[in-house]
């Protein structure tokens, strides 16, 4: 073997690249099946009634059409799970395969056709007749309306408390206390692809081969098996080039099960690939909540309590992971700072809308944009510079690892370094000079900081690595990748262990069938969890291969199962620089500068990727992005065309930079980093933005930041 390299960290290629920007990728829309059956789906035009008229005789007799499936077929069939575990309370509403009798959102499926071609649907859909009793939708977590179902009082279906100390005391002693109301616009995940699945029966194992865009490779598997009362063995799903997920594909929509359905009932192929606008109807959406927080500090400026309370709407039905952000948002609210008494409450509440999911951060920017506002105006209460009183209010890296109020366990790091870092490269007195000059001129603008932790995975993952006599090893992980560079990072890591070069190394990974059962990736979890387990199985092949005396002659495979010590806690710190046109209210963000501590780095060249695009989308939610219903419950933002997304000429330049504390809780001492920049973009840029029109006597602004929103603002100094 080759003496050892250290490949771990370095900014090598992705290796994926070649393939994926040369037309080369398979996804799962390209996979060609012979006599493959398209799906279509008949969606509700309104958000809420009672159907009185159902008629699909006429699209059943449509040339072309193999079957229509509607409630009554698929009434029974099952209810997916829902983690719920670290809720003080749960109730999950039915879910929704085809409803047959009542209507809870538009775009809700209430037929499945299938026929030979998808034309052949789409004529078939304009013959159904339908009729519905329509009624005043829901809209808004919490607000007043009829309830969507009988056994869910008041549509709360989730709740969370945190509560710790003498919180009333503490604020009744407090020398000053600030407020703020944070208002998150419900966003769209849009990733490139859309949700795509092919399911074909498999006659040899009587089971089913699934080619589908998804980043949970074996929850899919496990979560159609279940569905459909197989056997997970016979389930096989392949999701090997996925473009995009954020969250937004990490659970089984009812779609996807009803293809594996009429796969599995027909005995044929049947493929199913939604539109832009069946997106934008039917997946999942996130953030939209609506949240107000009080600090209490003494006369120093030191932090003494915290009260929030958070508010999220869910939708109609409930992803898997659909309590996930209500759970961070609270329980990340304290952010790093030393907060000994909280009383902070999150509620999720059904709604007559598309659901609401885990997408890039899930409730981290939520608890990031609280925390922040309110340390900002702490320190213009105090009359204190917004970074000093953040140094005042860290948690000592010595103190590490540290119990929050809210129970959870920064494993390590430095905040006020990482603070430093950023405030080094931003040249931030020199930017506070050179604001005070600009608006001496007339001019408009501000800074924003955002300091935030957050939580980088748990929990176990998979890996599989067989030594070949000829010097390849092929490499087996149980996460997946949807243009995260896994198949690079995890050759680096690879290489080291048994002193090879990444390109002698084949990481196989997104196929229940070739791949060791494992968990996926979502929460910025692989590379801390996901390659730990890589390394560990690195390492014992090479170990294994150090116990013989020659080269063997039959290839050596480790095959083990890793679980990390706890998570992983990565932070950093944001600091954005806008400034606003005084006649238009148009903002013009003109530096990002981010640092961040991840621990160990696989790769400085995906680190800096993965900042820069989580960047972006932060960006988006802070200045343009919207999911918009009106009154009646129809989508106003249906297409790309109403939703507005950055583009290149949005981008400010981003300054990046990074300091390194290895987690003790995974043996390659990483964190994570592909959820930073939603985190600290939004924060730091309301910051900023609030900061600008201080003159205006503006202390809250609802997100997106919009030039009519700010313009209004200017002239009415109003708070929202």
């Amino acid at each position: 073997m080759l003496p050892v390299v250290k490949f771990t960290g370095q900014p090598l290629r992705r290796r994926e690249d070649a393939r994926l920007v040369t037309g080369q990728g398979h996804y799962a829309g390209d996979e060609q099946v012979d006599g493959c059956l398209s799906m279509l789906f008949f969606r509700s035009p309104i958000a809420c009634g009672k159907i009185t008229k159902f008629d699909v005789e006429a699209a059943e007799a449509h040339p072309g059409i193999v079957a229509i499936y509607t409630g009554e077929n698929v009434e029974g069939i099952g209810q997916h799970a829902v983690n719920g575990a670290m809720l003080d309370d749960l109730k999950a509403p039915p879910y929704p395969l085809l409803s047959e009798h009542g209507i809870r959102s538009v775009g809700q499926p209430l037929a499945a056709i299938i026929a030979t071609s998808k034309q052949a649907a789409e004529d078939a859909a304009e013959l159904i007749e339908l009729e519905v009793d329509e009624d005043v939708p829901t809209l808004q977590a919490g607000q007043d309306g009829q309830n969507l179902f009988e056994d869910i009082p008041d549509n709360h279906a989730m709740t969370k408390h945190w509560q710790t100390g003498n919180v009333a005391q503490l604020f009744a002693d407090a020398a000053h206390v600030v407020t703020a109301h944070i208002s998150h616009p419900r966003l769209a995940p849009t990733p490139m692809e859309p949700r795509t699945i092919v399911a074909t029966p498999d006659p040899e194992t009587d089971g089913l081969i699934i080619h589908m865009s998804s980043q949970n490779p074996f929850r899919a598997r496990n979560g159609i098996a279940d569905m459909l009362e197989m056997e997970p063995e016979k389930v096989r799903v392949i999701a090997v080039d996925v473009g995009g997920a954020f969250g937004m594909k990490a659970s089984v929509y009812p779609e996807e099960i009803l293809v594996a359905l009429a796969a599995r009932w027909l005995e044929r192929p049947v493929k199913w690939t939604a539109t832009r606008s069946e997106e934008m109807l039917s997946a999942w959406h996130a953030r939209g909540g609506q949240n107000e927080g009080e600090l209490a500090l003494d006369k120093d400026g030191r932090f003494l309590a915290l009260k929030a309370r958070i508010n999220v709407p869910l939708g109609h039905w409930l992803p898997f992971s659909a309590a996930i952000p209500l759970w961070n948002a609270g329980r990340m609210m304290p952010g790093p700072y030393q907060i000994a008494a909280v009383d902070i409450e999150a509620n999720g509440y059904l709604t007559n809308t598309a659901p609401v999911g885990i997408y890039r951060g899930a409730g981290r920017p939520e608890a990031a944009a609280m925390m922040e506002r309110l340390v900002e105006k702490a320190a213009i209460a105090v009359g204190i510079d917004a970074v000093e009183i953040r140094r005042l209010n860290f948690v000592a890296t010595e103190d590490l690892p540290f119990v929050t109020a809210t129970g959870c366990e920064p494993d390590s790091g430095d905040f006020a370094d990482v603070l430093a870092c950023a405030t080094e490269l931003a040249g931030y007195e020199n930017m506070k000079a050179e604001i005070a000059t600009r608006r001496a001129n007339g001019e408009i603008c501000g800074i924003g900081i955002a300091s935030f932790t957050e939580p980088c995975g748990g929990g176990w993952e998979s890996a599989r690595v067989t030594w070949h006599p000829d010097g390849t090893i092929i490499a087996a992980t149980g996460s997946s990748s949807q243009g995260h560079g896994r198949e690079t990072a995890f050759a680096q890591i690879v290489a080291d262990e048994l002193g090879v070069t990444p390109d002698q190394v084949t990481i196989i990974h997104g196929d229940t069938g070739l791949t060791p059962e494992g968990v996926g990736a979502f929460a910025s979890r692989s590379s801390s969890v996901g390659g730990s387990a890589m390394r560990m199985a690195a390492r014992e092949v090479a170990e294994k291969l150090r116990q013989t005396n020659t080269l063997p002659e039959t290839p050596i495979t480790a095959d083990l199962r890793y679980t990390a010590d706890g998570e992983s806690w990565a932070h950093g710190c944001t600091i954005a620089l806008t400034s606003i046109d005084g006649d238009t209210g148009i903002p013009k963000i003109e530096k990002i500068v981010s640092a961040d501590d991840a621990g160990t780095v696989l790769n400085e060249m995906l680190f800096d990727g993965q900042v820069v695009g989580a960047g972006v989308q932060g960006l988006g939610e802070a200045l343009m992005e919207q999911v918009i219903y009106d009154e009646s419950g129809q989508l106003l933002s249906g297409s790309l065309m109403d939703y507005a997304m950055p583009r290149a000429s949005d981008v400010p330049p981003f300054v990046l930079g990074r300091t390194v504390t290895e987690s003790p809780n995974n043996i390659i001492g990483a964190k994570g980093v592909g959820e930073a920049g939603t985190i600290g973009v939004p924060a730091a840029v309301l910051n900023a933005i609030l900061d600008a029109l201080r003159p205006f006597g503006v202390e809250n602004l609802a997100m997106p930041l919009t030039s009519e929103r700010i313009w209004q603002a200017m002239q009415n100094g109003f708070e929202e």
